[in-house]
């Protein structure tokens, strides 16, 4: 997987830099575990941190190109192409010869040979930088489904870029500061497309290619979702599916260390479970390693609620049993999830509060056990998006509501608990934000991306508007989480459900097939029929599970008492104390399963934030 750092300036030499851009590369250290370098010219620094999954003993970057004496590109490159092989056949073809069996390698030549197009013949997913001397320009270049990120600081003379903020914050010319916008984006959960709430840092988009020379800064998008006709009839979206979706987790089972795959018992997890099994079986390398997360006492103890109607637990060791996994699961305890040391660890990974509390604690703990057995691992991320697994999908007043669906959910299903009237900010911060104006020109902003097909029914355009809010919003929130607390532990993701091929073909499949046999993700559950236990192909959806133990809660209460008590807490002025100290004093049970707890881990959060990354807030 690896970081990706660098700096290019086209009026100074950095070649006299070398400090500065290994300090970018090391703080992307967690990403690429096992070597990193740097390579410096007058206009350009790169650095590059590695996770080692193909050919490990070779393939260090930045990787330079020479032809004739004279260097003609070099990548740093964080990702995977799973089309390396085809593309390396061609390009052997073509005269070009390789040194290393690295992915990293092929796309450095396929650069070479097909100069920016090169882009669109990369299957995978990436975040890539390469430099051409003659040309002395830059590209940024990140996946289709933004799977990898990239985020970039224009300078005036040039630009910083990385695969995370804090390469960025390691430089002495970016600060830490976090304006209205910065703030109304870091709280609103709309993902805006290239905002990235620090000031003055930018996100490269999804398939967008960012180029920057002398004469300037230009971005092209090489790929995007478009409106088509749907002709098949209904065996053949089915078939067609399967043979999408199977191919996918074939390709991204590419690795020369292995491979596992994340199991909570739900059907997108055990979809990519049995098909992986599948695979290694063929080849000869099974079984296939499974690994679960699960709380101290949760199987015994369960409560049904409003996103998750049974424990995983059950479910995720079935399907393992049903496929011959060599299945694991990691138990975390009440005192795990609320330790200040694993919360700071979440917050370094994505260089901003993430807001969702001990979900965030137990899916990098999860990753932290996975690396101890496999650096990879297959995920089921991204299905709910596109084949309607959510409950906005399905609930007519959510469905048809004029804003995010995700946060017409939340106004519903938390309504007087979780909304702007009862948070536990100031009034006065609330009014200057303005987060329901916001999110409205956010809103209106995504309807407008969102391709049309010419006399579509209105449920369809409407089934289309909201899976495409999802795939462009919503999902990207999730997958930007699940990079950032897996490379903090070391660990590849990969996710068969964002195969490009995939993404269109669904996207464009009418809401009627989507629903097939009147269930949720019918035809998803169509398409795996064979692989599942009744039980799990007619489970409904859950969301990723949180802790329900009273003494989780307890814990946070009397962290957030301590904050509140502290007259150096930074985020005190932005409080509610009144409210927060009335939340302190309700009853800790009445709050558990409705995690009305979210208000007071968020807070708690802001104000590690506000302290470890020395934030200065401009919202005069």
């Amino acid at each position: 997987m690896s970081g990706i750092a660098g700096w290019v300036d086209f009026d100074r030499d950095l070649r006299g830099e070398g400090a500065a851009v290994r300090a970018m590369g090391e703080a992307l250290r967690h990403r690429g575990p096992d070597g990193g370098d740097v390579w410096l010219d007058a206009d350009a620094g790169l650095a590059h941190r590695r996770l080692a999954v193909l050919d490990p003993q070779r393939g260090r970057q930045p990787m330079v190109l020479d032809e004739d004496g004279r260097t003609t590109a070099v990548l740093s490159f964080s990702g995977a192409v799973y089309n390396h092989a085809e593309l390396r056949a061609e390009l052997r073809g073509r005269g070009h010869r390789f040194g290393t069996g690295t992915d990293a390698e092929v796309v450095l030549h396929a650069y070479a040979e097909w100069g920016e197009s090169f882009a669109e013949r990369l299957d995978g997913m990436f975040g890539l930088a390469v430099w051409d001397p003659a040309r002395r320009s830059l590209l940024l270049v990140r996946d289709r489904a933004g799977i990898k990120p990239i985020y970039y600081h224009p300078t005036p003379s040039g630009v910083l870029f990385g695969s995370e903020p804090k390469a960025l914050l390691t430089h002495p010319l970016v600060e830490p500061v976090v304006d209205v916008d910065g703030l109304r984006e870091l709280l609103a959960f709309v993902k805006t497309p290239r905002t990235a709430s620090y000031r003055g840092v930018y996100e490269v988009e999804p398939a967008e290619i960012v180029r920057i020379s002398p004469e300037g800064t230009t971005t092209r998008r090489y790929w995007r979702l478009t409106a088509r006709e749907h002709t098949d009839d209904h065996d053949t979206t089915v078939a067609t599916v399967r043979r999408l979706l199977g191919g996918a987790v074939e390709r991204q089972l590419t690795s020369d260390v292995g491979c596992g795959t994340l199991l909570s018992g739900g059907l997108d997890s055990s979809a990519i479970t049995a098909l992986t099994g599948r695979a290694l079986a063929e080849r000869g390398d099974g079984p296939v390693r499974s690994f679960a997360v699960d709380f101290t006492g949760q199987a015994e103890n369960f409560t049904a609620d409003v996103g998750r109607g049974s424990p995983d637990r059950p479910f995720a060791e079935e399907l393992a049993r049903h496929v011959g996994a060599d299945h694991r699961t990691l138990t975390f305890s009440p005192d795990e999830l609320a330790d200040p040391g694993h919360r700071l660890t979440c917050l370094r990974a994505y260089d901003l509060p993430l807001f969702m509390g001990d979900m965030d604690v137990s899916i990098h703990r999860l990753f932290a056990g996975v690396r101890q057995h496999t650096p990879v691992v297959l995920s089921g991320e991204a299905a709910d998006e596109l084949f309607a697994g959510y409950r906005w999908f399905h609930d007519e007043a959510l469905r048809d509501a004029d804003t995010f669906p995700w946060l017409a959910d939340a106004e519903h299903t938390f309504a007087g608990e979780g909304t702007a009237d009862t948070t536990l900010l100031s009034p006065e911060l609330w009014k200057l934000l303005d987060l329901p104006g916001y999110r409205r020109e956010r809103y209106r902003e995504a309807l407008a991306e969102v391709p049309r097909l010419d006399g579509e029914p209105a449920a369809d355009a409407r089934m289309r508007e909201l899976t495409y809010l999802n795939l462009s919003r919503f999902g990207r929130l999730l997958l930007d989480r699940v990079d950032r607390m897996s490379m903090a532990a070391g660990v590849e993701v990969r996710v068969p459900f964002c195969d490009h091929r995939l993404v269109e073909y669904v996207f464009n499949a009418p809401w009627s097939a989507k629903i097939a046999g009147g269930q949720e993700k019918g035809l998803l559950r169509a398409a795996t029929r064979d692989l599942l236990p009744d039980s799990i192909f007619g489970r409904k959806k859950a969301h990723y599970p949180a802790t329900q133990d009273t003494e989780y809660e307890r814990a946070v209460r009397r962290e957030l008492a301590d904050l509140l008590d502290d007259s150096d807490s930074p985020v005190g002025p932005l409080l509610d104390e009144r409210r927060a100290r009335e939340r302190l004093a309700s009853d800790p049970g009445e709050n558990s399963v409705n995690f009305r707890r979210r208000d007071m881990e968020n807070v708690i959060q802001l104000d590690r934030w506000l302290r470890d990354y020395d934030v200065r807030l401009e919202l005069g």
